[in-house]
């Protein structure tokens, strides 16, 4: 039995086996360019940079109460400053807290070398860091963490499996720049000035393969037009297009425009001036990389709320963006953390007011952070699941990410007569909010209850979803 309290055996930081480099990334180019590499990012004239240790805060204040003019999209978001693009998990660099960190290109570039695709993106045409991200790849000699460090039973040995077939490959995300750039030609037809971002899972490395492509029109101006108005003229200017299909105007209180591209699997959501699904990309990202074992954990979780039916907030029950913050929450609140807060450690570089165009740059001097917790994926997993079934307290707590901590539930507005809380990181409002029924609520803690008594019992993946089905289903889209 795995207690969360329990101090973890230290182990070395070490991997035996290391993953071979990965192939020499191209630049994720908003307009043009090839996103192989959206998974790194090259941050030039970083020779040295210590590893810190995280503190876990003081107990913190009431949640604020966010004064927002308008309804925001739950999000699905991830970036990191330091890690390196990866097609499989099983090394991700990660510094030895005994030895100072020295960082070394890819054999085929110098450190702080612009790579040539980098230097033909989007930022030869606009000065805006977004538009093209700098990809070198950046490698830790001879200090790696590997995932098999993790994979201490056949729990977690299944984990890493489910997460190795379903994560995000490649070709899939070249797939949706691909779509996203002919869908910038045409809508700037009709709109010259705006620019089309990818967010969401896509970029922010906890995507899989039937991930739908989060997108962000941005149309900047004196006066900000109508979301519901923009999208129903781009409805109308999409259904001559040949690539797309099924096109639906939703009418929520962050209206979407939904569509799929002609002949794939490929959904996309397009809303308007949405950029909070910037931020949060680029912060979500920052905490996939933070340690080797966030991104199977949160894939595992998203399946498994998934098949339980707890993972679709047009439902009533937890959008993804939700899932990941209660995963992030959970692992910031162990004794050993296992992840810190990145905003309270690195407030410049996730600062709400920052111009978007300087987003991707804001984390990017952030130095890596080595935990001390050792657990294994399938320790995780199960204190997850415990965790959520007995020990936080759904009518008195506030799930915050940004804090690392837990917050009072107080009778303001955003979070009175609301059966689940979590605060959004930057604007601070309820992205649990869908969750408004009674019942599904109940359905919520009752699945979380009931995976955690069978998973303790059997400790095997397959008792909680079908991992091989799911697996067999996610190959389908190679």
């Amino acid at each position: 039995m795995f207690y969360r309290n329990k101090i973890p055996t230290r182990r070395s930081a070490y991997g035996n086996e290391p993953y071979p480099p990965p192939r020499d990334p191209g630049c994720y180019d908003y307009h043009h360019g090839r996103p192989e590499a959206a998974n790194s990012f090259n941050f030039p004239n970083i020779e040295s940079l210590s590893p810190y240790e995280w503190k876990p805060p003081p107990a913190a204040a009431p949640p604020h109460t966010a004064s927002t003019t308008s309804g925001r999209k739950r999000h699905r978001n991830d970036y990191s400053t330091y890690a390196v693009k990866r097609q499989r998990v099983v090394h991700l660099p990660q510094p030895s807290p005994a030895s100072p960190l020295r960082w070394a290109a890819h054999p085929d570039q110098a450190v702080g070398e612009s790579s040539r695709s980098a230097l033909m993106g989007f930022d030869h045409f606009y000065p805006n860091p977004l538009y093209c991200l700098n990809t070198q790849v950046l490698t830790v000699p001879g200090s790696f963490t590997s995932i098999q460090n993790y994979v201490k039973d056949k729990l977690s040995s299944q984990m890493v499996e489910l997460f190795e077939a379903c994560q995000q490959q490649p070709p899939d995300l070249d797939r949706k720049e691909a779509c996203r750039a002919r869908l910038q030609e045409d809508i700037q037809q009709i709109f010259p000035a705006a620019r089309l971002y990818l967010t969401g899972s896509s970029m922010n490395g906890l995507g899989c393969r039937s991930s739908d492509a989060d997108v962000c029109l941005v149309i900047k101006g004196n006066k900000l037009p109508n979301p519901v108005d923009v999208l129903s003229q781009l409805q109308r200017a999409f259904r001559p297009l040949a690539y797309v299909e099924r096109i639906q105007l939703i009418r929520a209180k962050v209206p979407i425009l939904k569509f799929r591209e002609r002949g794939s699997y490929l959904e996309f959501d397009l809303n308007i001036n949405n950029t909070v699904g910037i931020r949060n990309t680029f912060l979500l990202r920052s905490y996939a990389y933070a340690d080797v074992r966030i991104r199977p954990m949160v894939l595992v979780v998203k399946k498994w709320a998934w098949h339980n039916q707890i993972n679709d907030a047009s439902k009533g029950t937890l959008s993804s963006y939700t899932l990941v913050l209660m995963v992030l929450h959970y692992l910031q609140t162990l004794r050993e953390p296992v992840l810190p807060s990145l905003q309270r450690a690195h407030p410049e570089s996730f600062n709400p007011s920052m111009d978007i165009d300087k987003v991707p740059d804001g984390p990017k001097n952030i130095p890596p952070y080595t935990s001390r917790n050792q657990s294994s994926l399938g320790e995780l997993l199960l204190g997850f699941l415990r965790y959520y079934a007995t020990e936080f307290s759904w009518d008195k707590q506030v799930i915050s990410v940004r804090e690392a901590t837990t917050l009072p539930k107080t009778n303001s507005q955003e979070w009175r007569n609301k059966f689940i809380c979590v605060e959004e990181p930057f604007e601070r409002t309820n992205v649990a909010r869908a969750v408004h029924e009674k019942l599904k609520f109940d359905a919520i803690k009752a699945r979380f209850a009931e995976s955690c008594r069978i998973l303790h019992a059997r400790k095997d993946l397959n008792s909680i979803l079908p991992f091989r089905t799911i697996i067999s289903k996610e190959s389908t889209r190679r």
